[in-house]
Parts: structure tokens; C-alpha cells; sequence
């Protein structure tokens, strides 16, 4: 992985920028990739479109800015009409079923799973606010740009008041990741 590009779109409150934070400690943290992270909200901030961007790299970043991200991550249609340009050929759209639907072209070859995250949340976990955590479970496991250890360590000592659920919640969500990639097999 030369330069890997992330970005996580959603509305404000979803948990966007926590889940880009996660995934960029992870990927420094525990698999040792250098790492930028930016995040830009709607005039609206809670409730608007926001959006987090990740990078990470085997060599130092030296443009911190995604330009064609290789996955885009969204949970809200709001954030999906907003942010979906640039998608690669080829990449990769995970999306919260529930809440978005693929809309308009997508660049050629794009690969798109659908993921039942805010039910899983809700229905499984009991909390809607994990939601963001059964994503970055189905990130994980879609996309393999994280060790599921770092990813488990770094929610562990993140979130240590909640760690039953939210190990749930990712455990639910790599599950689904799994579903999501054999539906594409």
C-alpha cells in the first residue's frame, strides 16, 4: 500500500470524524503506516453533511489532501450527493443500506456493499450511536487497510466505559463486512 485513500462521509452527530480518527490511530498506531487526517462539516455541523478524510501511506504523506479516494465510507444521502465525485475506478463504496441508496453514475468498476449498520446498531448492539463502530468493523474486513487486533486495541482503550458494546457492535459489523464480500464473490 503506496497511498491508500479514505474517506467517511455522513451527517453530524453520526460519528464521521471519530471513525476517520479511529481508523488513522490504528493504522499508526498498531500497523506502523504514516497517517493524515482532515475533516470538513456543513455550515449546518450536526445534522449537516460532513465529511473525514484519511491517508495512509507506507512512506511519509507528502500531500495531505485526498484526491480520489480509494474507498468512501458514507452513511447519509446528504453526504453521499455531497461527496461522492472523485470516487476512483475501481474503488470501493460501503454504504449503511438503511439510509443510502446508490444514486447517479458511478466511476467504472466501483464495487459497492451494502451494509445494514444503523439496524445492526440499533436492533443488536441496543445503540444507535454504535453505528459508526459495526462501519469501521465493515471497513475492516472489506477492505483489509487495518489489522482487526490494532483496530480492537485501539477501541479498547478509546472507549474503556463501553467496551462490551462497542466490541459487539464491531464484531457485528465485521460480520456483516463478510456477508457484504461474499454477496460479491
Amino acid at each position: 500500500m503506496s497511498r491508500y485513500e479514505v474517506r467517511i462521509g455522513g451527517f453530524g452527530g453520526q460519528g464521521v470524524v471519530t471513525m476517520a480518527v479511529v481508523v488513522g490511530e490504528t493504522a499508526s498506531l498498531y500497523d506502523k503506516k504514516y497517517v493524515v487526517q482532515t475533516q470538513s462539516y456543513g455550515p449546518e455541523a450536526r445534522g449537516g453533511a460532513s465529511k473525514s478524510e484519511i491517508v495512509i501511506s507506507d512512506e511519509e504523506v507528502d500531500y495531505p489532501k485526498v484526491q480520489a479516494p480509494d474507498v468512501f465510507v458514507v452513511l447519509s444521502r446528504a453526504a453521499y450527493l455531497e461527496y461522492i465525485d472523485g470516487l476512483k475506478e475501481n474503488g470501493t463504496l460501503i454504504l449503511d443500506e438503511d439510509l443510502v441508496e446508490v444514486e447517479g453514475k458511478l466511476p467504472k468498476g466501483v464495487k459497492v456493499y451494502k451494509i445494514p449498520a444503523t439496524r445492526i446498531a440499533d436492533k443488536d448492539v441496543g445503540n444507535k450511536q454504535a453505528t459508526n463502530v459495526v462501519m469501521l468493523g465493515a471497513f475492516a474486513v472489506i477492505t483489509k487497510a487495518l489489522s482487526i487486533e490494532g483496530l480492537k486495541a485501539r477501541i479498547e482503550e478509546r472507549w474503556p466505559r463501553f467496551l462490551k458494546s462497542n466490541l459487539l457492535a464491531l464484531e457485528l459489523g465485521m460480520k456483516a463486512g463478510e456477508e457484504a464480500l461474499a454477496q460479491d464473490a
